[in-house]
Formats: C-alpha cells, structure tokens, sequence
C-alpha cells in the first residue's frame, strides 16, 4: 500500500519574508516521507495558487514575483499522494511589504537658544515600514546612539548649549529595512539669542520720568510762570 505524504516542511529558499517590489522568491515544499508521486500545491490566504508534481522525493519549488501589495500575506502548501483526497499542510510562511523611508526632518521647538540652556531636536520620516532607525549629527559627528522607534513617532535628542561652539550645523539620518534606504535630513542651526542688558530696564524708567517732567512743566506754565511773570511786571 502507498505510504501517505507526511506533513511538508515549508521553506524559503531564495529572497526575505521582507520584500519590495518587484522581487523574485522561491519557495521550498517537501514531504521527507511518502510514496511518489506527491502533488504539491501552493496556497495564499487559501486560495490555490500554483501545483506541481514530483514522482521521487525532491522538493516542489515555486518561484513568486511580489508585484503589488496583494501578492503579500500568509502562504503555506499542501502534500498529497497521487491527488488522493485529503493531504497534509505545511506551516505557513508570511510575507510582508517593505516600503523605503521618505526624508526625515529635523526640527526643534525654538530656534533661537543662549548659552546654559537646554534645548531638543526631533527627527522624523513620515513614510516608510517600521521599524525606523535614527541617529543626530552635529558637523558629521554622531552626538547620539542609534534610536530605533517601533512607533510612527519621531526620535528625539536634548542637548545642553555650553559654548559657541554649540551654535553648528545639526542633522539627522534615518534607515529601515528596505536596501540602501539611509537618507538625510534638512540642516539645522540654532541662532544666539540676545540677551537683554541689566541697564535697559533702569534707562527706560528714567526716560519716563524725564518726559513725565518735561510734560508737568508745560502744563504749569500758564497757570504757574506766566502769572508769575505777569505779577513782576
């Protein structure tokens, strides 16, 4: 009597589970015990996508072209004895969409800071698959480690502004999984605020007292001087 197909082992072959457009993967499907033939067929989310027929026992191999976001998603495959009824499933194998990141922006809640003050800057890529991957720079000198963020939120960094020095060119680079997809973001500088002199306060207010003076004397003289000098005449 045929001995039946044991559950076939799922495997891939050629490619990621992480793919990108265009990309070719082959899959492997084997049954390590069994009498041939074996007819193997590929399933997506159920549905039948490809079969093919082995009469020893080698691998069935089926090649895929991801091409759209539909071609993603859970397969797995089928062994069974010379299209018998029945038949053994293999585990499952996911595939999921990888999308290339857009430019990341840098940017801070002020953009004027003086010296002794703390101050934050935040990098964020709006597009691309999680996770994302970023890291500040200050005149292409890492002043970070590495923040993954496994949320679509941005990264952010505190600095503390201790000299002139500290007033360069800030930037950012992101990278996730899809190949060769490290990009830069904006330039950034903060500009020295200007710090108000301890004396501007005092001359204001003696400006205000001289033109407070200057106004009372108008007003006393035609009720004061000029009868005044009336009086002498």
């Amino acid at each position: 009597f045929p001995e039946m197909p044991s559950n076939p082992k799922f495997e891939l072959v050629q490619g990621t589970l992480n793919v990108v457009m265009k990309q070719n993967v082959t899959l492997s499907c084997l049954s390590k015990s069994g009498s041939p033939p074996v007819r193997y067929t590929l399933f997506k989310h159920n549905q039948q996508v490809s079969a093919l027929n082995r009469s020893d026992l080698t691998p069935a191999l089926f090649t895929l072209t991801i091409s759209s976001a539909s071609d993603v998603g859970e397969y797995k495959c089928k062994a069974e004895y010379n299209n018998s009824s029945g038949g053994k499933y293999s585990n499952s194998l996911n595939f999921t969409f990888t999308e290339p990141i857009s430019k990341p922006v840098l940017s801070s809640p002020t953009s004027q800071a003086k010296k002794g003050q703390n101050v934050t800057l935040s990098c964020f890529s709006e597009n691309g698959s999680l996770p994302i991957t970023y890291q500040f720079f200050k005149e292409n000198q890492s002043i970070s480690p590495q923040k993954t963020m496994q949320k679509r939120e941005a990264a952010v960094t505190f600095l503390f502004i201790d000299s002139l020095s500290d007033f360069g060119t800030y930037k950012c680079k992101a990278n996730n999984s899809f190949p060769k997809s490290t990009k830069y973001s904006n330039a950034f500088n903060f500009t020295l605020a200007e710090e108000r002199s301890h004396s501007q306060p005092l001359i204001i207010s003696l400006g205000l007292i001289l033109l407070l003076l200057i106004i009372g004397f108008a007003l006393a003289i035609p009720f004061f001087i000029i009868p005044l000098y009336k009086a002498s005449e």
